[in-house]
């Protein structure tokens, strides 16, 4: 029986907009610009896909009926690493963009050093939550390496690694206004929003893991990666063709940016109609990867469902 998807998003954004009260500071913190100005995008209304993502992977591999404990907290810090990445690049040396979420982007209200460094305070601060979970310290160690890598530019332990969202925003620079194949935007698509969708799910896996105390989870993960990285690429491609589809007042952002830029996107290189297909057949993959769950995976797949049937 499919979840009411409504209902899980309400109850799952509320989850993690009550953790991000709890551990922003209060805008009367000194000092009160940066803090203000980390509430402001926080706060700016997105709809906390990633700490929602998060949390049901938590659930299902727990294998309970309530949200782990932690996981909240978790996928509030994922939500502060995905806020700091849209709080850079909106800024004028990147996609120069005055409107995110239906509200005027940081450097637009509090200038440009103050959104660099509240993007800086909001990563710092995604670390700090993740090293106080109440889980066992292997498992902060192995969600302190899936995050780090998911933002970065693909050095690690074991190199060469695919790129995260850092790498992926400097191949998007360097790709601005030339002729876009399929490979390059698959590449950048993967590493500038799947990766940080990926480790949501990940992480919340491995919090999962430590919940149940489960041993030998190496299927578990490889399960939740694949769909993490299936339902990830599906979002941007429904990203994608929403830019070029829908206003900016029904997106929360500057709409047709990506076209006039002449930016890497999947419609751009397959069309709209074979855009939205590919992102169908993505989720259906995602969706075999979860087979073994059963009934669990219910409410991930609910989401990941979402992701390509939404309209802003």
């Amino acid at each position: 029986m499919s979840p009411n998807v409504h209902a899980l998003l309400q109850s799952g954004a509320q989850l993690a907009d009550d953790a991000l009260e709890r551990l922003l500071p209060a805008t009367d913190t000194l000092p009160h610009s940066i803090h203000r100005a980390m509430r402001h995008s926080t706060f700016a209304g997105g709809k906390r896909l990633r700490p929602i993502l998060c949390m049901e992977a938590a659930r299902m591999v727990a294998g309970g009926k309530d949200i782990p404990e932690g996981a909240a907290d978790l996928g509030a810090a994922i939500e502060m690493v995905h806020t700091y990445s849209l709080i850079h690049d909106d800024l004028p040396a990147l996609d120069n963009d005055d409107l995110r979420r239906g509200k005027p982007t940081c450097h637009v209200v509090f200038g440009e050093a103050i959104a660099i460094l509240a993007g800086d305070s909001l990563q710092t601060l995604a670390f700090q939550t993740i090293a106080a979970l109440p889980i066992p310290p292997a498992t902060t160690v192995a969600i302190l390496r899936e995050v780090s890598l998911a933002i970065g530019t693909g050095v690690g332990t074991h190199s060469p690694l695919p790129p995260g969202m850092i790498g992926g925003q400097v191949v998007d620079i360097e790709s601005e206004g030339k002729q876009p194949t399929a490979e390059l935007v698959e590449s950048i698509h993967r590493a500038k929003t799947g990766a940080l969708i990926t480790t949501s799910i990940v992480s919340g896996g491995l919090l999962g893991l430590a919940n149940a105390k489960t041993a030998g989870h190496e299927d578990t993960i490889s399960r939740l990666r694949t769909f993490g990285e299936k339902a990830g690429l599906a979002f941007q491609i429904v990203d994608d063709v929403l830019d070029m589809t829908q206003s900016s007042a029904e997106l929360g952002k500057t709409a047709g940016k990506d076209t006039a830029s002449i930016k890497a996107t999947w419609p751009a290189v397959f069309g709209i109609d074979s855009s939205l297909k590919d992102a169908e057949e993505l989720i259906a993959d995602a969706f075999d990867a979860l087979a073994p769950f059963g009934e669990a995976a219910n409410p991930l797949k609910a989401v990941a469902n979402y992701l390509v049937e939404r309209k802003h």
